[in-house]
Formats: C-alpha cells, structure tokens, sequence
C-alpha cells in the first residue's frame, strides 16, 4: 500500500480543486486523494469512483511526485490520423470544389489519397477543417462585390451612423408586389394540408421607405402598378412627416425611381437619393421586412377575396414596428450580408 502523509495546505487544494478545475479527469484525481486522505482502503476507492486499482496507484504516484500541480496536468494519448499529411492538400480541394454529401467528399479522399474511411470520419474530418454543411445561396450574376464592398463602406455607414447620433433619418425604399396566389410554406401536421388557389392574378403593390432606426413604414400602395408618380407621392409623405433633419433614402436603380422628375423633386425637396449597386438587394434593408410579411401573413395561408388579402398585408406592416418590435429589432438589423470572391463557387 503506498503511503501519503498529507499537510493542511494540500487538503485545501484538494478540496478547492475537486470542484473548480474545468476538466473532470483532474476532479476525479482530486476526489481519489481526499478519500485517501480519509484512509478508505484502495478497493473501495475504486469502487466509488469506478476506476482501477492500477489508475488509482498512477493517482498517487503524481501527487507523490509533485503534489496537487501534477495532479492538474492531463496527458491523453492523441493518434495521429492517417489523413493529416492530406490536410493541407484536401483543404485546398475542397475550397474550390465543395462536395454536396459526405460520400461525395469520402469518395474524394479516397481517390486523391489512397486512404479509405467510413462516413463518420470523413464527417469528423470535415468538420475539423473548418466545414459544415450550409446551405448554397444565390447572387446576382452581374452583381460587383467590390463594389458593394466600397458603397457599403463609403456612402452607406457614414450615414447609418448619422442616423444613429439623431443627425440624419435614413430610409431604405423598396416596392413589393404580393400577388394573390397560394404562398405554400411548411406546416407541422398530422395529414397534408391544401391551401385553396384564388382564382384570377389580382395584385397588391407596396412602395415602401423603412425607417433605419425606428423601423417605422411609410407607404404608397394600389393595385395598378408603382411608378414615377408613385415615388413622388411617397417624397411627399415623408417631407410632410417634417423630420426636422437630412433625410437620406437609400434605393435601387428602378427605373422610374431614376428618372428626371423623381431628382427634380427630391432636390425641391431637399431629400437625398442614394442608389445602391446594381444587383444589390442584400444591402436594401427592407427586403428583410418584406420577407417577414410573406412568412407572417401569407405562408399557408388562404384568403376568400382580395380585400381580405389586402387588409392582412397592410396591418402587418402597419403595425409590425410596435406589435412585432422584439422580433424586427432582431431581423433590422443594421449589419450587411456581403460576399467575398472565395465565396463564388468555381466553374
């Protein structure tokens, strides 16, 4: 039997160790300690602590040899994979060819490396690389993300963060057409349900500007079609709302959003039009806010006639900033999805 005289100060340490260190394999050399420290017969400390009597006499030989500190160190035994001369290679691969399932991505390994293994390696592996499984998005074909890049960085933040110190107002402008068709999303459900189509294409337009920071909404709506005139009955609402500072609205390049009696009035108006990239909806902050309508009011959703499709619309825009603020202070955010060159996907 190995024998351990212990002083005061490393039953201190004990104790505090046995409930404060992060890693539960020094807690347990700690606990094995103490109940020596009791004078339990080693049979029985194994007992209570499931494990071997060979473990525990390793236990004591580290305190022995370097009191509670020893005890603290963690020495696991770490195999080195067969695929670790690969990584640097495969990486590089799979930067550029992104596999769509893990057998793909097993199939891959095998045939550049000679090396064969099952699926939940090659998913561990994976996974160490850095990789998960995301789903692909989309990007406008013609869209400039270095461009983006700079209009987000020179024009945009600057008056963002105006319009954080009270200085400027910023609205993002944007028009949604809601058609009245079956919006079909995802139900939890004991059977398929079938959403009835409406006959007929009837459409509800909305011009709307989104205030940046308090996400209020202001908006033209009909049921022809968003024009020029459209744009300027909106410039007028919001100099009648009498704001009391700059006001910046930041738009897409419609258009009859560009043409010359929409800048004749903003300039009478004292109204500044910025217009984003082409191909730029990621940087319209509205979007989002339509996005959240649809999800809200229309997905799966069924509605007898247009009047009560129109009128589900226009309160949940109406009344989003106050009834749904916790969830769109959420969604409003001001921070940008932008795309980085790495991110296309090769051809």
């Amino acid at each position: 039997m190995i024998r351990i005289t212990f002083t005061e100060e490393q039953l201190k340490q004990l104790h505090h160790w046995r409930f404060h260190h992060s890693h539960p394999r020094v807690q347990l050399k700690m606990d094995a300690l103490l109940l020596k420290s009791e004078g339990l017969p080693h049979h029985q400390i194994c007992r209570l602590l499931r494990i071997s009597e060979n473990t525990l006499r390793a236990y004591f030989r580290e305190f022995v040899a370097g009191g509670v500190e020893k005890l603290k160190e963690l020495h696991f035994a770490a195999p080195q994979s067969a695929l670790a001369e690969h990584r640097e290679t495969l990486e590089a691969y799979f930067q550029e060819h992104p596999p769509a399932t893990v057998k793909e991505a097993m199939a891959v390994i095998e045939e550049r490396t000679g090396i064969h293994r099952g699926l939940t390696q090659v998913r561990e592996f994976l996974a160490s690389l850095g990789m998960r499984r995301r789903k692909v998005g989309s990007l406008p074909a013609k869209a400039d993300v270095d461009e983006q890049a700079r209009f987000k960085k020179d024009e945009l933040e600057p008056r963002l963060a105006a319009a954080r110190a009270g200085s400027r107002a910023v609205f993002f402008v944007d028009a949604s057409h809601f058609v009245l068709a079956p919006f079909l999303g995802y139900l939890w459900c004991f059977v398929r349900v079938l959403v009835r189509a409406p006959a007929g294409r009837q459409r509800f337009n909305v011009l709307g500007a989104l205030h940046a920071i308090t996400h209020e909404l202001i908006t033209i709506t009909n049921d022809t079609y968003i024009n020029a005139q459209s744009v300027c009955e909106l410039l007028q609402k919001i100099a009648a709302a009498g704001l009391g500072v700059p006001v910046t609205l930041v738009l897409d390049n419609a258009r009859y959003q560009k043409c010359q009696v929409v800048s004749t009035l903003a300039a009478t108006l004292k109204i500044e039009l910025l217009y984003l990239p082409s191909y730029s909806p990621n940087l319209n902050l509205i979007e989002r806010l339509w996005k959240f309508t649809k999800k809200k009011v229309l997905y799966s959703k069924y509605y007898a006639d247009f009047p009560a499709f129109k009128t589900a619309i226009s309160q949940c825009i109406g009344e989003a900033h106050v009834k749904d603020k916790e969830e769109l202070d959420s969604l409003l955010t001001l921070r940008f999805q932008t795309f980085e060159k790495a991110q296309l996907l090769a051809a």
